[in-house]
């Protein structure tokens, strides 16, 4: 704001500079201008202070009495040129005083002031008046209570709903509730305000009938308050019309002479022994013996209940001489029989004169009657009882007006399906309500607004306006909570804890059991500065100062947006204690080497060498890195953990075939190597396990073929041959 004020300063200086080194070279055209200008500007300014004098209703009490003088002045001329007193007045004068001082009139709903240009309702009893959009949700949640406890009481009995005002509680229908702004006489509709009229008033004459009734009107401006007695004066007598008359005002026309009232009684027997009063004469107090109006009974009563009745029935013969008369204590004769007299047949068409013993009956023709809806006619034949229900189909509009429909006659309404669209006075919901004939209920849904303390919801009816503001209240306290103060709902964040002088409670939020004295404060309380002495698992004390409880800032924190400045957060947080430094002596994992590590580190781990120890196999070592071998049977073979040996056995046969398993222990299996060889005859190759030819001494047994030797046979056949030329060359 100062920077923007330096500115537009500095801009107006620059402004005036340029205009005085122009005006030097304008012309008379550039100079009528300005001067226009600055003339508009200073009529601005003056219309702005005017506003400002208007909107601060903070003028001269001198000036504002003045007014209200003549205002006052004008609402009572006329009654006073009638001859009306100011002590009569007295109470109206003191709601027009209400109505003119801005903040002296509240409304009891809301404990707002009521302005000048606020739409108001006005009490018929007390005259109290409040905000009508206030009146108007107390009367509703007054109508949606009594309605919500009555369904919630279905067996009891259904009382006349009504609500009353804030005030005086007088009684209004539920078809009273306001729903208009009117004047104090209620002869104009929204009248605006006026500075030289009453305030919600219409400036004209009152006209409102007088009370109590003398047949004249109050002669008052529109005004708030009762209406004052009646200033004019007449000419009447006293209550018991003895006296002369008198002429007095209107207001106190009824005046007793002092006389004995002397006028006779309803008894006709007795005077009145009041002194002029007022209204009726009182029963007579006197008593007498009296007969029952049958004659059988006498009994000694006041003179105003000298006619009375005994329980006796009268019991006499009728004229007929069959039957007798049923009526109890009578005067006079009982009279002709009922039943001799002319009767009507059940339709009423006909009418008969038949004997007291004898019963009507029916004529035959049709009933004629007309139905419920009086449209249509019994259509039966005369009959007793009642009618049948009508069926004649009619077409019928429903409530709303939207539709019509065929429907039986004694179907007393059709309603559509047709919702309705209107507003409620809410403003908020729609009716909803099928087949509205258009006078909408008010809404009786929950308002649910949040209140002006952001903590609570509205409770009343849903309404116009603004909600009623919260009336639950909190307290503050101090951190220990021995100090209190009390502050409405909502303004517990504003408001500053109050002070307290004792210590504070707080426990320390560190390790240690107790920290230094001090006053109960809000906020953290300061930082610990005692030796941590946490024991480690290593046996060893935390030398440092208490860290188990620092206020620190939040880590990774960034900004909403990038402009936005960076302020970082903190928070308590609980750092871990140093580590342990002390050198102590730890053998390795194979236990190859001794170690010397810091305490943190005191822990066997891997020297870096293999582990050495003989596999399985007994012909290899475990490659494996410094490890901790599990299940070992000593110090030099392999454990469970070791490494396991997957190369190919090594050991060399004397067959020369390779051994086909894993790197074992022991001499290898016998070789079920298989190989071709020729037989002895050469002719065929034999397949032989390798096993079975270096195990065996007999090799010429597993060379034969087992077949004839085909050398044989050739040398049979040369000489089988050789032995047939010979015979054949020693024949021929």
């Amino acid at each position: 704001m100062d920077n923007n004020h330096r500115r537009n300063v500095s801009q107006s200086k620059k402004y005036k500079k340029g205009i005085s080194k122009k005006s030097k070279h304008e012309n008379m055209e550039e100079k009528t201008g300005e001067a226009k200008f600055k003339e508009a500007q200073i009529k601005l300014q003056q219309l702005v202070q005017k506003h400002l004098e208007d909107k601060n209703i903070s003028s001269s009490d001198e000036e504002e009495e003045l007014e209200t003088n003549n205002i006052l002045g004008s609402v009572i001329k006329k009654y006073s040129q009638y001859g009306g007193k100011n002590e009569d007045l007295e109470r109206t004068q003191n709601f027009l005083e209400n109505v003119f001082h801005s903040g002296a009139a509240a409304c009891l709903i809301c404990i707002a002031t009521v302005k000048r240009n606020d739409q108001i309702w006005s009490c018929l009893s007390c005259f109290g008046f409040f905000h009508l959009l206030c009146i108007q949700r107390w009367a509703k949640d007054s109508i949606a209570h009594q309605k919500l406890a009555a369904e919630e009481r279905p067996s009891s009995k259904t009382s006349f709903i009504i609500w009353q005002c804030p005030k005086c509680r007088k009684d209004y229908e539920q078809t009273s509730v306001p729903d208009a702004y009117f004047c104090f006489c209620g002869q104009k509709h929204n009248p605006e305000f006026q500075p030289w009229l009453v305030p919600h008033s219409c400036g004209e004459v009152c006209n409102k009938s007088l009370s109590p009734s003398c047949g004249h009107y109050c002669l008052l401006l529109c005004h708030p308050g009762p209406c004052p007695p009646c200033p004019k004066t007449i000419s009447v007598s006293c209550y018991c019309k003895k006296g002369e008359r008198k002429i007095v005002r209107c207001s106190e026309k009824e005046w007793s002479c002092g006389a004995v009232c002397e006028k006779i009684l309803q008894c006709q027997q007795h005077h009145c022994p009041k002194v002029c009063h007022l209204g009726h004469c009182p029963p007579c107090g006197k008593t007498s013996l009296v007969s029952c109006d049958c004659g059988a009974e006498k009994s000694l009563r006041l003179c105003t209940q000298l006619q009375w009745h005994c329980n006796k029935v009268c019991g006499n013969p009728l004229s007929c001489g069959k039957h007798i008369c049923d009526k109890v204590c009578h005067k006079g004769e009982c009279g002709d029989c009922p039943r001799s007299l002319p009767r009507t047949c059940p339709c009423g068409r006909n009418t008969l004169t038949i004997p007291c013993v004898e019963d009507v009956i029916t004529c035959g023709e049709t009933c004629g009657k007309l139905c419920e809806a009086g449209v249509h006619v019994c259509p039966q034949r005369c009959h007793r009882g009642a009618c049948p229900m009508c069926l004649e189909v009619v077409v019928k509009t429903c409530q709303c007006g939207l539709r019509q429909k065929e429907v039986s006659c004694h179907q007393k309404a059709y309603l559509c399906d047709a919702k309705c669209k209107k507003m409620r006075d809410c403003n908020i919901h729609p009716c909803n309500r099928k087949c509205c004939d258009g006078n909408c209920p008010s809404c009786e849904r929950p308002c649910g607004k949040t209140l002006s303390c952001g903590n609570h919801k509205c409770s009343s009816v849903c309404h116009r306006g603004p909600c009623y503001p919260c009336n639950v209240v909190k307290e503050v306290s101090c951190k220990c909570g021995s100090t209190l103060v009390t502050v409405p709902c909502g303004a517990a964040r504003r408001t500053n804890p109050p002070r307290c002088n004792k210590p504070c409670k707080n426990p320390p939020k560190c390790d240690h059991l107790k920290r230094e004295e001090h006053k109960c404060h809000y906020g953290d309380c300061p930082p610990c500065r005692l030796i941590c002495g946490i024991k480690k698992e290593c046996g060893h004390s935390c030398p440092e100062i208490c860290h188990t409880a620092l206020y620190l800032p939040k880590e990774d924190y960034k900004a909403a947006t990038p402009w936005d400045v960076v302020n970082t957060p903190y928070e308590f947080k609980r750092l871990p204690c140093p580590r342990c430094e002390a050198p102590i002596e730890i053998p390795c994992f194979g236990e190859h080497l001794i170690l010397k590590l810091p305490c943190y580190r005191a822990k066997p781990q891997c020297c870096g060498q293999e582990c050495g120890r003989r596999l399985q196999c007994t012909n290899h070592v475990c490659t494996f890195l410094c490890h901790v071998v599990e299940n070992a049977l000593s110090k030099i073979v392999s454990g469970s953990n070791c490494e396991e040996c997957s190369q190919d056995c090594s050991i060399e046969r004397d067959c020369g075939h390779p051994c086909p398993l894993p790197c074992h222990p022991g001499d290898c299996d016998p070789c079920k190597a298989i190989f071709k060889i020729r037989c002895l005859c050469g002719l065929s190759q034999l397949f032989i396990n390798c096993n079975d030819w270096t195990s065996t001494e007999d090799k010429e047994a597993l060379q034969s073929c087992g077949n004839r030797c085909p050398k044989n046979v050739i040398i049979f056949q040369l000489i089988h041959k050789s032995l047939e030329y010979f015979f054949l060359l020693s024949g021929q």
